[in-house]
């Protein structure tokens, strides 16, 4: 329903909706690049330079139609030695080291991954939480057609008569239903809420198949972190935040669940994907790879490029120093050094994940000649 508007006037009205309500992430005002060499990586090349050099050369067929990357994917080899490879990328990129507004270099690096769930595709005694797919109402404005200073922004809501409205947030759809049709029913209502953080997943039928989805749009609320909620209601500190530590709350206070979920009115829509073993797909449409995708803020480091991230593992705090695809975003992806590392499929990924809350730093990789981001 993009773009099917009657008149301008309305499409005006939308953009009110957007600055009265603040539903829109905050726009990157201070994005800073710094030039640096390649001995100023560290460790580089890192480790196993031809995984994540794959991972990213997958992408390529994504970037055929932009300016910036074109050139480079075409002369990119398909099949070569990590040698190779390095001798590529140290010629036809140059390293960008990303810089906070405050003139710091070190920034969050958290971790998502495609979560495996038990459910079914009818509501049964147990399994009684949905998964919605679009609602059949929802309208999305983008909005850089007729204002190109709001290039990238889109609203979402649904019309009433000759009115935009926002969409109803995660506790008005709980509360009197969504015109959508369900894709699946959940056992766990904290499944819920994790599979719409994480943005895709698997849910493990009673017959042994899997139904694969992934997200097909949002409600236009924005994202706030329950983990925040149970910090302001003083139930837990920031540091001891982490999926396991939200559902050892949950389980322990049952009674207070609804608040917690509603304390984030962002809802998440979802769409069947294809069976089968790949990644699932992130924002720039290519498969994620495990441990080489990370999702970013698009405004500082655009879909598509190459990075190179310096951060540790959360379980034993070893060092991760490697090339990385930027394949994917997120609403709490925001600044110019963030990144959410993508781990993977099923528990142990969610495990990582879930605890990931690293300092790291990143530099971007970026085509010679070309002006950066702006």
């Amino acid at each position: 329903m993009k773009g099917s508007f009657p008149h301008k006037k309305l499409l005006s009205a939308a953009v009110a909706l957007v600055l009265a309500s603040c539903a829109l992430p905050p726009t990157q005002q201070y994005v800073r690049y710094q030039a640096v060499g390649w001995n100023d990586l560290p460790d580089w090349p890192g480790d196993d330079l031809a995984a994540s050099y794959k991972a990213w050369y997958a992408g390529c067929s994504r970037l055929k139609a932009n300016v910036i990357w074109q050139d480079i994917c075409a002369a990119a080899p398909k099949d070569a030695s990590a040698e190779t490879i390095r001798h590529f990328i140290e010629n036809s990129l140059q390293p960008v080291r990303l810089v906070n507004p405050d003139g710091s270099g070190n920034g969050l690096i958290t971790g998502y991954f495609e979560p495996v769930y038990s459910g079914s595709l009818t509501q049964t005694e147990t399994a009684r939480y949905p998964l919605h797919a679009r609602p059949r109402d929802l309208v999305t404005v983008e909005l850089e057609s007729l204002y190109p200073e709001l290039k990238g922004k889109r609203i979402r809501g649904k019309l009433v008569g000759q009115r935009l409205i926002p969409y109803p947030d995660r506790a008005g759809i709980a509360r009197h239903g969504v015109d959508a049709p369900v894709l699946a029913w959940l056992e766990d209502p904290l499944d819920v809420q994790f599979l719409q953080i994480q943005g895709s997943g698997r849910i493990k039928l009673d017959n042994g198949n899997e139904l694969r989805l992934g997200y097909a749009d949002q409600n236009g609320h924005p994202y706030r972190p329950i983990g925040r909620w149970l910090v302001q209601q003083g139930e837990l500190t920031a540091s001891e935040v982490s999926m396991q530590s939200i559902r050892s709350w949950a389980k322990a206070n049952p009674g207070s669940i609804e608040a917690l979920l509603n304390s984030n009115p962002s809802y998440v829509f979802f769409r069947r994907l294809p069976a089968g073993n790949d990644g699932p797909p992130g924002s720039l449409g290519q498969a994620l790879t495990a441990e080489r995708s990370i999702a970013v803020d698009p405004s500082t480091i655009p879909l598509g490029s190459l990075v190179y991230l310096s951060t540790s593992r959360p379980d034993n705090a070893a060092p991760i120093r490697r090339l990385v695809a930027a394949q994917d975003t997120g609403g709490a992806i925001r600044g110019s050094v963030r990144a959410d590392f993508f781990w993977g499929t099923g528990q142990t990924a969610g495990e990582l994940a879930g605890k990931m809350k690293q300092s790291g730093n990143l530099w971007l990789l970026w085509p010679k000649h070309k002006a950066l981001p702006q």
